[in-house]
């Protein structure tokens, strides 16, 4: 491999998806492209898209793709671990705290009660991102969370 690993999440809304994991998550917009039809399409892509790359602090990528057919598919629920394919996103943390008090006024919300649990020394927390796709954050620091957090 030549560069750091990078996933691709469909969208239907690019703007709050770029606010959230921008200013929630902590990634930064590193380049934002429109890719025309006729790439889009030979590719497998469904057409013309707009793609914003994300970079993650510590590597790797999110990349933002939004469909111009408008063809994006609602999902009610997240997809569950368990069943074939990607099931969610994981984000290393130093402190998932601050990053879980800020996560359902940027219209997140919890996958798991309590919202953050200990695990094998790490505290991990679950939650929907604003279009329902499922992200992991995870911190090292283990021990008892911070008062307001069950665990």
């Amino acid at each position: 491999m030549t560069r750091p690993f990078e996933v691709g999440v469909v969208v239907r809304d690019l703007e709050l998806m770029e606010r959230f994991y921008c200013d929630v998550i902590g990634c930064r917009v590193e380049h934002r492209s429109r890719i025309p039809e006729s790439i889009g399409g030979p590719a497998g892509l469904g057409g013309e898209l707009v793609v914003v790359w994300l970079r993650v602090p510590s590597g790797g990528c999110v990349k933002l793709i939004l469909p111009r057919s408008g063809a994006v598919s609602v999902r009610a629920a997240p997809l569950p671990a368990g069943r074939p394919g990607l099931s969610y996103l994981t984000f290393h943390l130093d402190d998932l705290d601050p990053v879980v008090a800020a996560l359902p006024a940027a219209g997140a919300r919890p996958l798991s009660d309590p919202v953050v649990v200990l695990a094998r020394g790490r505290r991990i927390s679950f939650w929907a991102d604003p279009e329902g796709n499922a992200v992991e954050l995870v911190d090292t620091r283990g021990g008892n969370p911070d008062p307001g957090h069950s665990n």
